[in-house]
Formats: C-alpha cells, sequence, structure tokens
C-alpha cells in the first residue's frame, strides 16, 4: 500500500445515463474551430485540425455550477459535442459539453504567439453533461446554447467539418489515446460572452441537456 505525503484527490467522473456505474475522466482533448462558421468568425479558414487541452479536474459534472474565473474580464461559453473513450478505444458515449474561454486571455496568447493554457485550462472550464452510451446522434441533430433564455448558438452536427471519427483518428497520431479521455469536438458561431449569474442551458438533439449558472467569484 503506497504511503502517501497528502491523500490523492478523488479521479474526476461523469454519472451515465440509467446506469449506476461512471466515467472515469483521464484527460480532456479539444478540437479548435471544427464548424467551417465559427472559424470564419475568428478570422480563419479551417484546414487541419488543431488539438488544446484541459487537464481532467477541470471538468464540472452532476450539474454544479461553474465559478466565474479570475484574471479575465471576457469569459465566453461555447457548446460542443463530447466524445467518450471506452475501454475498448472506441468512442463509446456522447455526452453536451461548454467549452468555457477566457478570451482575452486567449486573444493576448495569440497576439503573442504563446500557448493557449490560461485561456482554455482554468478550473471549472469544462461543463460537461450526462453520458449518453450508444450510437452518435443524427447529423441533422440539434446543437444549441441559449444564455438567460435568448439564443445565441445554433447549427446541426452535421456542420462540423471533422467527424468525430476522424478526430479521434487524428489524435492518436499526437497522443496515445486511452480509456477515459474525453475529446471535445468543436463549437459552432455565435460564441460570445457570459457575465456572472448567467443561465446557460446547452443541447444537442437526442442527448441529456447541460444547464448551469455561473456562479459570481
Amino acid at each position: 500500500m503506497s504511503d502517501w505525503l497528502f491523500p490523492p484527490r478523488p479521479t474526476p467522473s461523469l454519472p451515465i445515463v440509467g446506469s449506476t456505474q461512471r466515467f472515469p475522466v483521464r484527460r480532456i482533448v479539444c478540437v479548435g474551430q471544427n464548424y467551417a462558421a465559427h472559424a470564419r468568425e475568428m478570422g480563419h479558414e479551417r484546414a487541419e485540425p488543431f488539438f488544446f487541452t484541459k487537464p481532467a479536474d477541470a471538468l464540472v459534472a452532476d450539474g454544479a455550477d461553474p465559478t466565474y474565473p479570475s484574471a479575465t474580464a471576457d469569459l465566453h461559453h461555447e457548446v460542443e459535442l463530447v466524445c467518450a473513450v471506452g475501454a475498448d478505444g472506441g468512442i463509446a458515449g456522447w455526452a453536451v459539453g461548454c467549452d468555457l474561454t477566457r478570451r482575452d486571455l486567449q486573444a493576448a496568447a495569440k497576439a503573442k504567439g504563446r500557448p493557449w493554457d490560461a485561456a482554455k485550462g482554468f478550473d471549472q472550464s469544462a461543463p460537461c453533461g450526462d453520458l449518453h452510451l450508444g450510437p452518435l446522434p443524427d447529423a441533422d441533430a440539434p446543437i444549441e446554447l441559449r444564455v438567460d433564455g435568448e439564443l445565441r448558438q445554433s447549427g446541426r452536427l452535421g456542420d462540423m467539418v471533422w467527424a468525430p471519427h476522424e478526430i479521434l483518428a487524428k489524435a492518436r497520431e499526437l497522443w496515445a489515446v486511452q480509456p477515459g479521455d474525453l475529446i471535445f469536438t468543436g463549437t459552432p458561431e455565435g460564441v460570445g460572452p457570459l457575465e456572472p449569474g448567467a443561465r446557460v442551458d446547452c443541447a444537442i438533439g437526442g442527448l441529456p441537456p447541460l444547464s448551469f449558472t455561473v456562479r459570481p467569484r
């Protein structure tokens, strides 16, 4: 038995729909600008997929509410389809996620050619709904985000430039993708700011919805 210097933290995990089991989260990999219209609104044309990561403990699950982060005045929402890598290394299930972004820090990092870690990988930056095991929702399934009831983002899963299985294959060229990895697959156009107290409702047809309120810090 190991003698720890201090008690290790519990493994982040997601509840699984219709099961008492939970999905242990090992790592969070995110794909940037995987919807053409979003790439254009960010000033880019979509080419090869590119990735960034969030630590597993950035996960916000079980209906918890994230806190407005420090060091930013421009927190943005990005609704995303999330793939969960299962025991066989394939995609075992799907969830609705929201990639929270310190947009001002991201813009500053881009301008200086620096990494995005502080802009993307901060505490509580990855709210995620319950995991649904089974096949990918239909390509016509809507993906939407509302803030205080106002529709901000709206698209279809079929609008993705790179399909989930293509993203997984590309990720395997860069990492040893393992069971427990989550992949956020990109966001449609309409990203925008969130204020403390904002109510966020994210939905993808056929999947359990994700809702949270941004708590003031």
